[in-house]
């Protein structure tokens, strides 16, 4: 009985060491890092932390049952990684494009609206989850969305490797 207590421990003592270690405060992120692409045109932003925090919670709220970490769940070969993102049409590897999107989906290739399948203000009756967002809330998403590339690096987006 000891042994199964101690194993536990060990255990607990683990996965709280790793969260800890790994996980960083948005208010520990630099200027540097918390800046991201706004637009297509290369125009950057710098997250408050903030917006960090509250892309964050909402990610993993509204979108992270089926992006754990930066994977689609429904079609693994398109991710939420820099490289995936900057080959949609239209790209969708700015925070503004990313909010465009979180409106209005289309398909990867641009050509029609996913709208019924994909979860967004304008299918926010069929997703509840998508009623009370407002765009400061959508930005907040997206900004996440694009700083993790910077934080855990290769991990987002990195599939069954990672996740």
């Amino acid at each position: 009985m000891f042994k199964k207590y101690s194993l536990f421990s060990a255990f607990v003592f683990f996965c709280s060491f790793n969260f800890f270690v790994n996980s960083a405060s948005a208010i520990e992120l630099d200027d540097a890092t918390r800046t991201v692409t706004l637009d297509g045109s290369g125009k950057t932003t710098v997250l408050s932390p903030e917006q960090v925090k509250r892309g964050k919670r909402l990610f993993n709220a509204t979108c992270g049952a089926c992006h754990v970490g930066g994977v689609t769940k429904t079609n693994p070969n398109v991710g939420l990684d820099p490289e995936a993102l900057s080959l949609a049409t239209p790209r969708r590897d700015n925070v503004e494009a990313l909010v465009d999107y979180l409106k209005n989906p289309l398909s990867y290739d641009g050509l029609e609206s996913i709208a019924e399948t994909h979860p967004s203000i304008k299918s926010a009756d069929i997703y509840p989850r998508m009623r009370s967002l407002t765009d400061e809330d959508l930005f907040s998403i997206a900004g996440h969305v694009m700083l993790q590339p910077r934080v855990v690096t290769e991990k987002w987006g990195g599939g069954k490797i990672y996740y």
